[in-house]
């Protein structure tokens, strides 16, 4: 009889350890929209997630004998090395040390090293310590096993403006250069370099790495998802009936490439101004019907009236959260104006600073009502699409002189490599 109660004890310790530490990676993943999207996290987030971790850790540490200090360490040292993992991806979302990339980089595997203390802690035969082990390798395992390398992606041709700049940052040995930065969409064959596309099933290229880091242009497959999400996005909110404009460096794309992206284009920007007859709710309310229907990812900032719409599908609630361990993301940034009044003038006011962009009365960013409204539209990506009433306006307000090239987030050594290729047109 006291076997049996002593067996269901431990049960109960290994159910609950398991049920912590699930609850806890779901509420720290959960965390990680805020670096992805350059934002702060929520403080109320960053305090529950920490507590779950202090909760885990104390209870997997402490028994009817007092405190554990080798499951106390372990379970600490695991947790940390685990979630430093997990949320480098993340954190790498801008420029970070080189650290940090590697375990970016290596973040669809680099968890599974849990597994040797996993085999040390079934011989230590700690019920509370094996339970959060077989957690952090399961879910682990969940997460890696869809991720192995698909050699049926579709290759693209590097050539022109994009193969300059690739041997450029190479210095002409680009299968070294691809071996030593991890670069495995490169494929090189008789000459050719081809690159091994994403795809809506598979995981995006890692644009802060390739793009940023390294300074090359942004891929070919990226950049053809790019623009079918930009004029789908358009496509939604013209039907909704809501006035909307490309902004920021896509119209930079649009006004002075000749409606092509920037060569090193990481994300779409589009804006939207609201009026007495569509809410801030009623906006994502629609976009999220619309984007659910046609398998495209919804991220909601309501504080910050900003609205992260992303290339890969919606997923199940809470696993969609895991894609906030990508490395890599092709997403749609949409601003949220309204109408305001500053110094007396009509201005259209936004949460996030952008650019160079003007300081309102309130403490928001806006620019001149008549420099937007009404919208006009311009070439770009092989479609037309809406735009400021004038664009050049709005850019030098945004950029000051925004014909002149600036890579911005671009590594400055990546960025003077890049100076020694002609950014002109005919390289494009």
């Amino acid at each position: 009889m006291l076997t049996e109660v002593s067996s269901a004890a431990l049960t109960i310790s290994f159910v609950i350890t398991v049920a912590l530490y699930v609850v806890t990676y779901l509420s720290f993943i959960r965390l990680l929209r805020y670096p992805r999207n350059w934002r702060p996290p929520s403080l109320a987030l960053s305090l529950t997630t920490a507590g779950l971790v202090t909760l885990t850790v104390g209870y997997v540490s402490v028994s009817s004998d007092g405190l554990d200090p080798v499951a106390l360490a372990v379970s600490a040292g695991i947790i940390a090395v685990l979630f430093s993992i997990i949320a480098a991806p993340a954190v790498a979302f801008r420029p970070a040390p080189r650290w940090v990339e590697f375990l970016a980089r290596h973040g669809d595997y680099a968890g599974l090293w849990v597994l040797a203390p996993a085999i040390a802690a079934y011989a230590a035969l700690n019920v509370k310590l094996l339970g959060l082990l077989a957690a952090a390798v399961a879910i682990e395992l969940v997460w890696f096993l869809p991720r192995r390398p698909n050699d049926r992606r579709r290759l693209y041709p590097i050539v022109g403006h994009d193969l300059a700049v690739l041997k450029a940052q190479a210095n002409g040995d680009i299968e070294g250069f691809a071996r030593q930065h991890g670069i495995d969409e490169l494929v090189l064959s008789d000459g050719t370099v081809n690159w091994r596309g994403c795809a809506k099933e598979t995981l995006p290229c890692p644009f802060n790495l390739y793009i940023n880091r390294l300074g090359l242009n942004t891929a070919p497959c990226c950049r053809e998802h790019m623009a079918e999400l930009c004029h789908y996005v358009a496509s939604c909110l013209g039907d909704m009936g809501v006035v909307h404009w490309l902004e920021g460096g896509t119209l930079l794309g649009a006004v002075r490439e000749n409606g092509r992206l920037l060569a090193w284009e990481d994300d779409i920007d589009l804006s939207v101004v609201l009026d007495d007859a569509r809410t801030f709710d009623s906006l994502v309310a629609g976009l999220a019907e619309c984007c659910a229907r046609d398998g495209y990812y919804v991220d909601v900032f309501k504080n910050k009236r900003f609205i992260a719409i992303s290339y890969d599908p919606p997923g199940v609630w809470p696993f969609s959260w895991g894609r906030y361990r990508m490395r890599g993301e092709i997403r749609l940034d949409l601003a949220v104006y309204r109408h305001a009044l500053s110094y007396g003038k009509p201005v259209l006011e936004r949460k996030i600073l952008k650019g160079a962009m003007p300081l309102t009365e309130s403490g928001g960013y806006g620019v001149p009502r008549e420099v937007v409204l009404p919208t006009s539209t311009i070439a770009f990506l092989g479609g037309n699409i809406a735009c400021p009433n004038n664009p050049k306006e709005y850019l030098r307000l945004v950029y000051g002189d925004f014909g002149e090239v600036v890579y911005t987030y671009v590594d400055a050594a990546a960025a003077k490599t890049r100076c020694r290729v002609a950014d002109s047109p005919r390289h494009r």
